[in-house]
């Protein structure tokens, strides 16, 4: 009876302690980093892009359908509100962009949500996909064995090991800040053997981690020597190169 008592006692110790684990990362999951307020006019719909925010936040250009598209996983622990601005210059030039909200806001914790969207716009003929820091991992571990997918757009990040995406045939650019205290160029520059050979890398020069979203600064980070607007015009046109070289397959 003693000993029975005792396993009891260890048993509801190791409960306990695993559900302060489960609370304490839910609280930390649970409190992203805030969207600043310069960002939320993109979310509202004008003349050039018609906004839609269920189920997830879609960009969509006013005119001509679009039949080339790009889908965007947002980094860790950032809502995906923080990347309306950018979505939104992409989708003025006349691209579908959707960026896909994630559970707790870790993208990690739906790798796949590209399927759903994919599924949802058949008429879209070309895909890429992209994603900041974490959320640029996980883009990458999708488009690794799903052919759908015909472009990646790295925004401070790189594929993990267990993608090696180098012998895909994928258009891929892999944008970073000089300035990046989170994704140091050093080891963003290391992933060079996991991607196409014809991989375009675009240094930012005087860039950093939380310029490429619009959510105030980041722990860890150094401070950026230009502004959030040249870093984010630089973001952009370098994603928009992606989206340029798949639409032009139909020429």
């Amino acid at each position: 009876m003693r000993k029975r008592k005792i396993w009891l006692g260890i048993m509801i110790g190791i409960l306990a302690i695993m559900g302060l684990g489960i609370g304490g990362f839910w609280l930390w999951a649970s409190h992203p980093a805030p969207v600043m307020p310069e960002a939320l006019p993109s979310l509202e719909s004008d003349a050039l892009v018609r906004v839609q925010t269920d189920p997830w936040l879609e960009f969509i250009p006013e005119g001509p359908n679009p039949t080339t598209g790009l889908i965007f996983y947002p980094g860790g622990l950032v809502q995906a509100e923080a990347y309306a601005p950018a979505a939104r210059t992409i989708a003025e030039a006349g691209y579908l962009v959707v960026i896909t909200p994630m559970p707790l806001n870790l993208a990690v914790l739906d790798v796949n949500a590209a399927t759903e969207v994919i599924a949802a716009h058949p008429e879209i003929k070309h895909w890429a996909i992209g994603g900041h820091s974490l959320g640029g991992s996980m883009a990458a571990a999708f488009a690794d064995g799903n052919p759908q997918i015909e472009g990646l757009a790295l925004w401070a990040s790189y594929p993990a090991g267990s993608n090696d995406l180098s012998g895909q045939s994928l258009a891929v650019t892999s944008i970073y800040g000089t300035q990046d205290g989170v994704a140091i160029p050093e080891t963003v520059l290391a992933a060079q053997p996991l991607l196409p050979a014809d991989t375009v890398w675009v240094p930012i020069e005087g860039g950093n981690h939380a310029q490429f979203g619009w959510y105030g600064p980041q722990k860890g980070d150094n401070p950026a020597t230009i502004s959030r607007e040249a870093q984010q015009a630089q973001v952009v046109a370098a994603t928009l190169e992606v989206l340029i070289k798949l639409e032009a397959m139909d020429e």
